[in-house]
């Protein structure tokens, strides 16, 4: 069974579930964009030919999957038409699809999405990413979804060096009374999360979420700065932290996934969050990210109120990118 055809199959009397139609109205932008072009195309064309091909690069380029993954998704594609003499355009963009779903299961880590907590003491949740990128507000949404699930959750303002961060993450601390370790402004960020991390473990929260400044100007600098976040964190609780999570801004296209890479030298990621996911046309960045870093996406912005940050779900986003018009 195909992709296309086991997405309808699973999601059949399930449109109307709270989950399902967050992904479908989040990826809305996205789905007009690449799934209108994938039907354009197969009526633009009898039988494939090189200038398909070249169509069918430019639309995955154009959504944001990124050259190198779009250069091996359409090799391994007419490979495998050729192989089973499939020569009609819907039939290849079926064959595409798969791929698709294919290069993100296999790609690197096994696909988690929700925190994974330790079994006793604080879990340390590195939040890491450019300014700009909704980190404080990601933050934030984390924050509520596990007061939510009755946890104790601490923050830590580890960016010191802009003011306005501090004071971002201060506003949303007191609406959503958590408590909020906080140093002086261009202060030392490694003992202002010491004094959180130790906070944490004295007080027996369970959550400790440290926000870091996103600062790439100096690559060196940056891989410094998380370097002895680190160790201090690790001098309360040696295994931590047990999450380091990157917040990128799916609206940012390749640009992110430079973004990424960068933090990916830096630090070990264990997951990525994707923001604004509503606000782009070009969803295909998801698959770009998976394949360049290797981790796993782990939450997804698909609006702005607090349970529009969902957890990851594969199925649900390639409905939603490939299939989400057809609920119109």
């Amino acid at each position: 069974m195909g992709l296309i055809k086991f997405l309808k199959e699973k999601f059949k009397g399930k449109k109307h579930e709270e989950v399902h139609e967050k992904y479908v109205a989040g990826l809305d932008k996205s789905c007009a964009n690449f799934s209108s072009r994938l039907k354009r195309l197969e009526k633009k064309y009898v039988a494939i030919n090189s200038d398909y091909f070249d169509d069918l690069e430019e639309i995955l380029i154009e959504s944001d999957v990124g050259v190198r993954l779009t250069s091996e998704i359409l090799n391994e594609t007419e490979k495998e038409a050729a192989t089973r003499h499939l020569d009609k355009p819907e039939e290849i963009n079926e064959l595409l699809i798969d791929k698709m779903f294919i290069s993100y299961a296999n790609r690197g880590e096994d696909i988690k999405t929700d925190v994974q907590f330790v079994s006793s003491g604080p879990t340390v949740l590195l939040m890491v990413g450019v300014n700009g990128s909704g980190k404080t507000t990601t933050i934030a949404k984390l924050t509520k979804r596990y007061q939510d699930r009755k946890k104790k959750v601490l923050l830590v303002a580890g960016d010191t060096f802009r003011a306005a961060a501090t004071e971002q993450l201060e506003v949303w601390a007191q609406r959503l009374n958590v408590p909020l370790v906080k140093g002086k402004e261009n202060g030392d960020p490694a003992s202002v999360v010491y004094e959180g991390v130790k906070k944490a473990k004295d007080d027996n929260y369970d959550l400790v979420i440290i926000d870091t400044a996103g600062r790439l100007q100096n690559k060196s600098y940056l891989m410094d700065e998380l370097k002895k976040i680190k160790r201090v964190v690790q001098k309360i609780i040696p295994e931590a932290p047990h999450e380091v999570f990157l917040v990128v801004d799916a609206n940012t296209g390749q640009n992110g996934v430079i973004q990424a890479k960068v933090f990916k030298e830096c630090t070990d990621l264990t997951g990525v969050v994707i923001t604004k996911m509503d606000g782009t046309s070009k969803g295909g960045i998801i698959l770009s990210i998976r394949d360049e870093l290797g981790v796993p996406v782990r939450f997804i912005g698909l609006g702005e109120k607090f349970d529009d940050l969902t957890e990851f779900d594969l199925d649900n986003y390639l409905y939603g990118l490939l299939l989400g018009g057809e609920e119109e």
